[in-house]
């Protein structure tokens, strides 16, 4: 299906371009949501005599994420998991989780707007994109860690992963070792007395 893009679109392209993109696409997003028209000569005519208010529009938007974002670019959130010791999580820490750690945060980000190509699955600093408007992404840092110190102690820079070495010493059996004084001389065995007998 071809679409008039009302806004800049990652990957598809910029506001007033004429695009095709596939049918569920374009009806299940991109029409409900109020960002692409289809490509009708009713629908182009009607884009050329609004697109001066839409690109007003879309600069007051822009100016808006440009100011949230500096607020928001290069923030810390703590996400607390639990975790094996080799840091793998028992779960994950998905976009919806991301998205309600920044609102809590003071900001206000919906789960669609977190770039997240895949969930965080490990303990670690991990840096996340945010889209707050198509031209304008800022990245802040999600701290995921076991405990609040464990937390603390990763944004200084330890890592929290080193397995300590408990250098366990094992005895082993070697069958070339001389007897010792145990067992007589020359390798040879004693014989212990019988037991006195009543």
């Amino acid at each position: 299906m071809q679409v008039i893009l009302l806004e800049r679109i990652r990957a598809l392209g910029q506001m007033g371009d004429v695009v095709t993109v596939k049918d569920g696409y374009a009806r299940n997003f991109l029409l409900p949501q109020g960002k692409a028209l289809r490509a009708t000569k009713e629908n182009q005519a009607r884009f050329d005599s609004q697109r001066v208010e839409l690109e007003a529009r879309n600069l007051e938007q822009k100016n808006e994420a440009d100011a949230v974002g500096e607020r928001l670019n290069d923030q810390t959130f703590v996400a607390i998991r639990q975790a094996g010791d080799t840091g793998q999580l028992y779960g994950s820490v998905s976009t919806r989780d991301i998205a309600d750690m920044i609102t809590e945060g003071g900001f206000n980000i919906a789960r669609q707007q977190v770039v997240l190509s895949q969930p965080i699955k490990e303990l670690g600093l991990h840096t996340v994109a945010i889209s707050l408007h198509p031209e304008v992404e800022v990245n802040v840092t999600i701290n995921v860690a076991r405990s609040e110190d464990e937390a603390e102690r990763q944004a200084r820079g330890e890592d929290v992963l080193v397995l300590r070495d408990e250098g366990i010493e094992l005895e082993t059996f070697d069958p070339d070792a001389e007897m010792g004084e145990e067992g007589g001389e020359g390798g040879e065995m004693q014989e212990l007395p019988d037991a006195e007998q009543n």
